[in-house]
This record gives structure tokens, C-alpha cells and sequence, in this order.
């Protein structure tokens, strides 16, 4: 008899089942630069229907990752902008599009330092050691 181990769900499971749809993060990445009111918003993305920016803005009020503040009562009409957990997913929107980037054979996007203007790398920093960290260095077992 063959045991089927169970699977537990893990980080990227939980992040994926959150907010794993396009649409979710490129909303996420337009908000880093501020808030932004539906339709600019709506601009910004391009081809995001308004039924599909409405649903993907109420997941991610939701979730916790965007606020509406009104700033119109009649008709109501609001602003939308990152929470702080919102802006905690920066790190990984910017990873991925600085992969897909990669991938795609163009200029990599990414985080530049403000006083000198180069992009930056990210890498793994070990606070106890106060080192950083290679990548077969990492110590994650389960983990991809």
C-alpha cells in the first residue's frame, strides 16, 4: 500500500490563492506610486475591463492590501491606495517583473539606487550573521 502524504499548504499557496491573477498584481504594482482614483487607475492598466477592476479592487480591499477613501459623496466616488501590507508586496511585484522582464529578452525593471541612479540586486541578508546569503546557502527545506 502506497501512503499519500498530504500536502500542507505553504507561503507561495497562501500568496498565490490571495492574489495569483494578473490583473491583482498589476493593480498592486500601479498603486506603488500613489493612490489613484478608478479611472485613472483604470488608464494606467490599459485593457482592464471596469466589471473586472471593480472585482479585482473589492478582493484586494478584502484581503487588506488596498483602502478606498471617498472623496465624493454625490455620486460617491473614491480613491484607492496601498495599505501597509499592500506595500509590503513591492519587494515580490518588482522581482517578478524584473523576471518576466528577463524572460521576455527587455530591459529589466527594477528598483534604482536615488543617489547614483543604478539598478539595484536583491539578495538574501542573514541578520545574525550580518552577511548576505547565496543562494545554495539557503536553508529551506519543503520549500521550491
Amino acid at each position: 500500500m502506497v501512503r499519500v502524504q498530504e500536502r500542507t499548504a505553504d507561503g507561495l499557496d497562501e500568496a498565490l490563492a490571495r492574489i495569483g491573477d494578473r490583473w491583482s498584481l498589476l493593480i498592486v504594482r500601479a498603486l506603488l506610486g500613489g493612490s489613484m482614483r478608478f479611472n485613472e487607475l483604470q488608464e494606467s492598466l490599459g485593457a482592464i475591463a471596469t466589471n473586472v477592476l471593480t472585482q479585482r479592487l473589492r478582493q484586494l480591499g478584502d484581503l487588506g492590501l488596498v483602502v478606498a477613501t471617498p472623496y465624493s459623496t454625490r455620486p460617491p466616488r473614491f480613491s484607492y491606495g496601498l495599505t501597509a501590507s499592500g506595500h509590503d508586496l513591492a519587494g515580490a511585484v518588482r522581482l517578478l517583473a524584473r523576471w518576466g522582464a528577463e524572460q521576455a529578452g527587455t530591459q529589466a525593471e527594477g528598483p534604482v539606487h536615488g543617489e547614483c541612479g543604478s539598478a539595484l540586486d536583491a539578495h538574501w541578508y542573514c541578520s545574525t550573521c550580518a552577511r548576505t546569503v547565496d543562494d545554495e546557502e539557503l536553508g529551506e527545506p519543503g520549500f521550491i
